[in-house]
């Protein structure tokens, strides 16, 4: 039972879903299950696992449902309770549970992986994202999202089309456009612009912004999308280096994502 709760654990945190661990820490007098016994349950409720089942496993579950639906400012709870006095179950014991929430890191998916990217793979690391490299082989045949170039990165993928793309593009998902051809910055922008995601950024000089606006302007896109991006990308701090362009950006998403856990709380 418990290598199924860890499995399913490793499962849901490779996919990006969120769950809570729920593990019975200390037990007195007659429980249905004793020390160490876990669960996993999700946002809408399934359970892998048990502690128990009954009114005590009811309880724990909704108090883990709770804790999720608090995103990313969750933080673990210790429940305790007496069985008869307090759940009306005949065991006449007592039950300590430890809810611990496991809310993945949000994915940070980088269009391009050129000396920007690579400068900002290993700190959105270091900063609480999961960096996933997006680029294609040149004509030549030369791959710049490899393991050796960016051995941080979560996932590298070597395809801009989106139907080989594994990962969601949601409302949890940042994303930032740094690849080396605008053309292609401009049709990875279309292609993004109207969805919901938490964070889209796009390289470039205020000229260029604005050419690109003009232009989405002109293919019939409401000018009201304009503002879901993060252009020129980064706080404005005068980065010049790629590396100082990285803190620009890392300092952006920061500030983004505490925006966010703000309006959620």
């Amino acid at each position: 039972m418990a290598a199924d709760v860890f499995d399913e654990l490793l499962r849901r945190r490779n996919a990006g879903q969120p769950c809570v661990l729920a593990t019975v820490v200390r037990t007195a007098g007659s429980t249905p299950r004793k020390q160490a016994a876990r669960m996993l349950v999700d946002g809408s409720g399934e359970v892998v696992g048990t502690i128990g089942g009954g009114r005590i496993e009811k309880e724990v579950t909704d108090a883990c449902v709770a804790l999720l639906q608090q995103g990313a400012a969750a933080r673990p709870q210790l429940l305790r309770y007496h069985l008869t006095h307090e759940l009306g179950m005949c065991c006449g014991g007592e039950m300590e549970v430890f809810c611990e929430p496991m809310v993945p890191e949000p994915p940070l998916v980088i269009l391009g992986a050129g000396h920007v990217a690579r400068a900002l793979v290993p700190l959105a690391r270091s900063i609480g994202f999961a960096p996933i490299v997006v680029d294609e082989a040149t004509n030549e045949g030369v791959e710049f999202a490899t393991y050796e170039r960016f051995p941080e990165a979560v996932e590298r993928v070597d395809s801009y089309d989106l139907r080989d793309w594994r990962f969601p593009l949601d409302d949890r998902t940042y994303v930032v456009i740094v690849t080396r051809d605008h053309a292609l910055d401009q049709q990875l922008l279309e292609t993004l612009i109207g969805r919901d995601l938490a964070y889209l950024g796009l390289i470039g000089s205020r000229r260029k912004i604005e050419f690109f606006q003009q232009r989405l302007v002109h293919k019939g896109f409401d000018e009201t999308l304009f503002a879901r991006i993060h252009a020129p990308i980064g706080l404005a701090i005068g980065a010049q280096t790629p590396e100082e362009i990285a803190v620009a950006i890392g300092a952006e998403l920061i500030q983004v994502r505490a925006a966010r856990r703000e309006r959620k709380t």
